[in-house]
This record gives C-alpha cells, structure tokens and sequence, in this order.
C-alpha cells in the first residue's frame, strides 16, 4: 500500500478551521477565566469525541475550569498532536487520544515529534469497541456472507478507514488477513466523511468504534456484520463477535488515553488523573458510557506510560503483519 506522507497531510489539514465546543463555568470557578483546553486529534462524531463531549460537563466541574474540546483532524492524529506537544506544560493544554498515537512510528519514517518522549501520559482512561458495519444494499448480514461476498469478486469491493494507517485502517486489514481475502482500501481525513460515505454507498464496509456508529446502526443507516471484542457487548448485544462467526483470530480493542506535553509537573499530572477519575464516576458519566459500551478503568500515570510503550511494541507487529509500507 502507499500512503500519503504526513508532511503532506499536515501541510493540507493546517488550513483547516479547528471546531470548538465550551462548557459555560459551574459555580465553583463561575468568577474565574481559566480554561482547560483538550485538543482531540480527530473530527467531531468520532468515538473519541463522542466520549469527550458526553464527560465535557463532569470534567469541568472536577478541573475547576471552563472545558473548551478544540477538534484538530488530520493525517491520521498527527495534526492535532503536534499542537499538544508544542503547548506549554501548565495543564491548561491537554489531548485525549487513541490506539494511533502509538501506531506513528510504525507507519510514518519520519514525524514532527517523538509519540512517548514528548508528551506526558497522564491516564488511560478506558476502552472503545470496534464494529465491522457496511452499507445496507451489500447483500451481507453476516461474517459468513461478507467473506462469500469478498471472495467471489476478490478486489471489487472497498472498504474506508479514517486514515492510513490508523486503527481503523489496521482493524479492517486484519479482518481482511484473518478472513484470507481482498478489498480496495479507501482512505478518508477522519470519521465523519468516512461514515458519510459509508451510508451513502461510496463505500462498502469499514471497522468502527461503537459510540460513533450507534445512532445509525438503531436507524438502519448501517448494518453491523459483527464485533472483533472477545464477548458480545452490553450496549449492543445483538451483534455477534467475529470469534462466534468463525473468524476467532480477529480481535481488535480500541483505547483511549489521555495525555499532556513533555515536562507536565508532577503535581499537575496528580490533579488531572484525579479529575478524570472523579468525572468518570459520576452517575451521568457512567451512564453515558454504559449506553456507549465503553469499558472504563482509570490507570495511574505510571501505568499509562507503561502500556503507551507495549501498544506501541504490538502495533509495530500488526503494521508488519498487515502488510502497511513506511511512507
């Protein structure tokens, strides 16, 4: 496969406008004008974003500021990392991020910085899961039907991911490894044109995480083939896994983590893993993630910076074993 360089897409996606969203001031910090500012390195509507802005009220209220969720897309997560590395370590600048922030090194020769050496883990926060869906006119209800499909026109069907090389560029792959068949890759600069897409029929299929897909899964906008999770999940437990359709190969988990620049100051690392925690405790939180079907489990800062570096060790594998070149 050949991927675009990241210069490229940076150079691209910089012209952009970032969208904002900011929650009023609570009572607690009603007199003053500090903000927290999270820069997500995704579009509005994908699964990282859809979690942010569901705890956006919760976390405001246990930071003690105004939460401002600043979306910076592009280049797979490049773009808005990059401005999260080039922050002041003050805690006012923050990133909420996914499996791609540890997938970099393994697709890209070169990046604008370092994915552990410059930036501060502050905590893995929890899981997303992941769910292969197509557009309703494939003639494909299950695992067993799209693999039929697939073989009997091997290169004719295409799937769309959020970007080469992301997680939902190597979770499809992988379904396409594990299943022994073909498909066109159709990469897209984010979640949203990629759904886009996908319900309109440009695309056939694609992998991704649940929260971002619910709405139109219930609409039958989307159909969902199956899950790659090792069980049937709470909040959607009408979907099959891949692993009882045959395929138990295929298992693939969504994370996300939140991080700050290099040299964040311990105590400021303390204080924000503590807000976290509080706000995904709160019965609004929890509920949200319930409906969303996002395990959480709030780590210590030792553990997120311990669990960035073997992510990043297993990505390298999977990069390998599906086949995606170093651009």
């Amino acid at each position: 496969m050949k991927f675009q360089t990241a210069r490229r897409w940076l150079a691209s996606a910089m012209l952009a406008t970032s969208c904002a969203a900011l929650v009023a001031p609570t009572s607690t910090h009603a007199q003053s004008d500090k903000l927290t500012r999270f820069i997500l390195p995704v579009a509005a509507g994908s699964g990282v974003d859809t979690i942010m802005r569901a705890s956006q009220k919760a976390l405001s209220a246990s930071l003690g500021t105004a939460v401002v969720i600043d979306n910076q897309p592009g280049a797979g997560g490049i773009v808005g990392t990059q401005t999260l590395v080039k922050a002041a370590p003050d805690g006012a600048t923050l990133s909420v991020v996914s499996n791609n922030h540890v997938i970099y090194p393994s697709v890209y020769k070169t990046l604008p910085f370092d994915p552990i050496r410059d930036i501060t883990p502050i905590a893995v926060i929890g899981g997303s899961p992941m769910v292969l869906v197509v557009n309703p006119k494939l003639p494909a209800r299950d695992s067993k039907e799209l693999v039929a499909l697939l073989k009997a026109k091997p290169d004719t069907l295409n799937y769309a991911s959020s970007g080469n090389g992301t997680i939902l560029h190597l979770a499809a792959e992988m379904f396409l490894d594990e299943a022994g068949v073909k498909a066109k890759h159709i990469p897209y600069k984010g979640v949203g044109p990629m759904i886009t897409d996908l319900i309109g029929g440009q695309v056939d299929f694609g992998v991704l995480a649940l929260p971002a897909i619910q709405a139109h899964l219930k609409s039958g906008a989307l159909r969902a083939i199956g899950t790659s999770s090792k069980t049937r999940l709470a909040a959607a437990p009408e979907i099959p896994t891949f692993a009882e359709q045959g395929l138990p190969g295929y298992l693939v988990e969504g994370w996300f983590a939140v991080i700050g620049p290099k040299g964040l100051p311990a105590a400021e690392v303390k204080r924000i893993n503590a807000a976290f925690a509080s706000a995904f405790a709160t019965a609004d939180v929890k509920d949200a993630m319930a409906k969303q079907g996002n395990p959480i489990n709030v780590t210590t800062p030792e553990a997120a910076a311990a669990f960035f570096v073997s992510e990043m060790d297993k990505y390298a594998r999977l990069v390998k074993r599906a086949g995606v070149k170093l651009d």
